[in-house]
């Protein structure tokens, strides 16, 4: 499945080929700030299953965090894209940016439940994590 997406503006525009290995939404602090306040909606793609087709992205990675998580943005409207976390070969991509967010269809699962705020969301019928979900 090829789906298309870009920022607020129009200066970025990407592809997202192939299904998403993860669905989820995040409820950590980064991702407060990121969303304004929200959880983020996300998925998680293999790195080379999203391409830019017009532009360049701005990064941004903080130099005091221990995950030093890199952020992709616009640096014309600020939209953030997508994240890059050391040691995993993908791309977290923010589901507000697709063209057609509707096919998202919700997330799987919800992580860092532990930072949630009282007037989050954490549907009842989602696996909910503390932190990120166990792996293998």
């Amino acid at each position: 499945m090829t789906q298309t997406g870009g920022c607020f503006c129009g200066a970025l525009r990407y592809e997202v080929t192939g299904k998403p290995m993860l669905k989820a939404q995040c409820h950590c602090r980064a991702c407060q700030h990121i969303t304004g306040g929200a959880p983020n909606l996300f998925m998680v793609l293999p790195k080379d299953a999203f391409h830019y087709t017009q532009g360049v992205p701005k990064t941004f990675q903080r130099s005091d965090h221990p995950a030093r998580v890199t952020r992709e943005f616009c640096g014309d409207c600020g939209t953030h894209l997508i994240s890059c976390r050391p040691g995993l070969d993908a791309a977290i991509l923010k589901i507000g940016t697709l063209d057609d967010p509707s096919t998202y269809k919700g997330p799987k699962m919800s992580i860092y439940v532990a930072e949630a705020q009282p007037f989050h969301h954490v549907p009842a019928e989602l696996p909910a994590f503390e932190g990120y979900p166990p792996t293998g």
